[in-house]
Parts: structure tokens; C-alpha cells; sequence
């Protein structure tokens, strides 16, 4: 694979430049199918999340890997509404667990709507998800979507579990990650290749790539969230250490307790007391034991993964595109 070239665009806004005939077909698919005649608040409330401005990232990923395979079919925008579908249905249902006020920086359908139709929309996206990955005939790609669609739902399960549990390891939130984030990021590259019938050794590689892009993105985000800023990650800064979240950093700043800091873990993350001036000093102990730049560097080296599984794929301009789009995920906590 070639060098990839620094266009000054960002990856994601390269990707969508390049595939901007097929996700203009995808996202009229989106519009047909997310469509109910019975029911005009599923329109309402899917419409008020996919018009939020999101990347289409995950879309972006199927379109491009069955591209950078040769397909000439039509399934490829199936397939890619079929991920995006499912990622907007793991929202809805996310916001109304998290108890969430805020998406891509607009009020959460939850609070604009209520809970009952967060969640009974998101069954909706869900059912049509499946109705359009039955569409191409395939057995095989049905299967790697039905299994990430569990994934899912098994790595959201999984996180409410280890939830404020103080004992949780990085081998636990790796779990959590890979179903919660990956299982989709990586669905989506794989279909991608076995609907262009690929070798296999492609479409495992494609899998690798989808599967690190998919816990770097996610690690990233986590380290964001203690340091960023809010236009960047949607959400307000902090706001896991607020909900209680075990994330890496935190994982990472709690192993490495003394007694005064494992007091104020037990206080502020397993009982939930949180005062004035916690967030602060939480802060001031992920600084003191290296927690952010830990998993700063863990991020890295997932992208680097990411960008190594690509030297097995068909050497295209888009496939440049993915790497870099590894790249930038990471760039992002630089």
C-alpha cells in the first residue's frame, strides 16, 4: 500500500467526496424504508437523529470496502442503510439506558419525545434492519449482520454489569468495547468484501481493520471525554465520570489507587455521591498515574493495528482513505 497522501480534508469528509453517488442512494433508502404509515412519530423521531449531522461513518465503511473489491451491485447501499440502521436503533435505546439529554450536540430523542418511543423506534430500526440485510440473498452476510446486531446488544449488557464495579479490568472493557463499538465497525468492512465475493484472507483482513478502527475510535472517545472539548464528542466534558462510567482511563487511574484515592473511587463512582469540585480532582489523579496518556497510547496502537490490516487489501485510492481515516481517529487526542 502507498503512502497516503495528506489532501488537508479530513479522512471522513475524503470518504464521503468519493462515495457521494452511493450514499446519496443510501441515505434515500434510509428516508424509504424508515417511513411508517401507521405510525408518523417513527418517521418523527428517526428523522430527528440521522438529520443531526452524523458522519456516516459506519455506511461509508461497507460502500467503500465492497468498492475497493471490484462490486458492481446494487446490495452494497443495502447493506450500508442495513448498518446504519442499526447503529441509529443502538442510540435511541442507548440514550434512554444512559439517561442521556444530549446527542450529536442537539436535545436526545428521549427528551424531546419520552422513553417508550426511544425505544419502541429503535425495535422499529432494528426490524427494518433485518428486512433489508435479507435483501442481497446472501446466508453468509446475513449472518456476520444478525451476529453484530447480538454482539451488541451482549456488549451493552455487559457494561451495565461491570457498571460502577470497581474490580473491572481493561480485559473486561475490552469486551465492552468490541461488542458496544467494534462488533458494528467491523460487520460493516466485512460485508463489504464478502458481497464482492472477495478471497477470504481479504475479507479476514477487512474484519481486523473494521475491529481495531472500532475500539481505537471508542478509546478516543473515552480519553476525549476527560480532555476534549464538547463540539468534538457531542457530549459534555466529563460527562462519563458524572454517569459513572468505567472507562479506560478510569480503569486504568483505579488500579494504580492508593488508600485516600480508592476511597474517593468507592465514594464517587460505586456509591455515586459526587460533590462540587470531584470531577477536578478525578482530573488531577488520571494526571498523576499517566491514566490518559496510557490509554492515549492504547488507541494508537489499535489505529496502528487498523492501518496493518490494510496492507492485505486491494491497493485503491479508498483504501488510502481508510487507512488514514485510522489515523485521524487517533489524531484527534494528539
Amino acid at each position: 500500500m502507498t503512502a497516503p497522501k495528506n489532501t488537508g480534508a479530513k479522512p471522513h469528509d475524503r470518504l464521503s467526496a468519493a462515495l457521494e453517488g452511493d450514499l446519496a442512494s443510501v441515505n434515500a433508502l434510509i428516508r424509504e424504508r424508515m417511513a411508517s404509515e401507521h405510525a408518523p412519530r417513527i418517521p418523527e423521531v428517526t428523522a430527528h437523529l440521522v438529520d443531526a449531522g452524523g458522519k456516516r461513518v459506519r455506511p461509508m465503511l461497507t460502500l467503500a470496502t465492497a468498492g475497493i473489491c471490484g462490486y458492481e451491485g446494487p446490495y452494497h447501499v443495502y447493506l450500508a442503510a442495513t448498518v446504519e440502521f442499526i447503529h441509529t436503533a443502538t442510540l435511541l435505546h442507548d440514550d434512554v439506558v444512559d439517561e442521556s439529554e444530549k446527542r450529536r450536540g442537539r436535545p436526545s430523542a428521549n427528551l424531546l419525545w419520552d422513553n417508550q418511543s426511544s425505544v419502541l423506534v429503535g425495535d422499529y430500526l432494528f426490524a427494518r434492519a433485518f428486512q433489508l440485510m435479507t435483501e442481497p440473498g446472501r446466508m453468509d452476510v446475513l449472518r456476520v449482520l444478525s451476529n453484530a446486531a447480538a454482539t451488541i446488544a451482549e456488549g451493552e449488557v455487559l457494561q451495565l454489569s461491570a457498571a460502577q464495579d470497581l474490580a473491572t479490568t481493561e480485559e473486561t472493557y475490552l469486551k465492552v468495547v468490541r461488542g458496544k463499538t467494534a462488533a458494528l465497525f467491523s460487520a460493516a468492512t466485512e460485508v463489504g468484501g464478502m458481497i464482492a465475493d472477495a478471497p477470504e484472507e481479504v475479507v479476514k483482513a477487512l474484519f481486523t481493520y473494521g475491529d481495531a478502527l472500532g475500539v481505537s475510535f471508542q478509546i478516543a472517545d473515552d480519553v476525549l471525554d476527560f480532555g476534549g472539548f464538547s463540539d468534538a464528542t457531542g457530549k459534555n466534558v466529563g460527562d462519563d465520570f458524572r454517569e459513572r462510567k468505567l472507562t479506560l482511563p478510569l480503569i486504568k487511574a483505579i488500579a494504580q489507587a492508593d488508600e485516600t484515592e480508592a476511597a474517593f473511587w468507592e465514594r464517587t463512582i460505586a456509591k455515586g455521591r459526587q460533590e462540587d469540585g470531584d470531577l477536578q480532582h478525578c482530573l488531577e489523579i488520571l494526571a498523576r498515574h499517566g491514566a490518559l496518556e496510557a490509554a492515549r497510547q492504547d488507541a494508537f496502537g489499535w489505529a496502528a493495528k487498523a492501518r496493518k490490516a490494510l496492507e492485505q487489501v486491494p491497493d485503491q485510492p479508498m483504501t488510502e482513505m481508510l487507512a488514514d481515516l485510522s489515523d485521524y481517529v487517533v489524531e484527534r487526542i494528539n
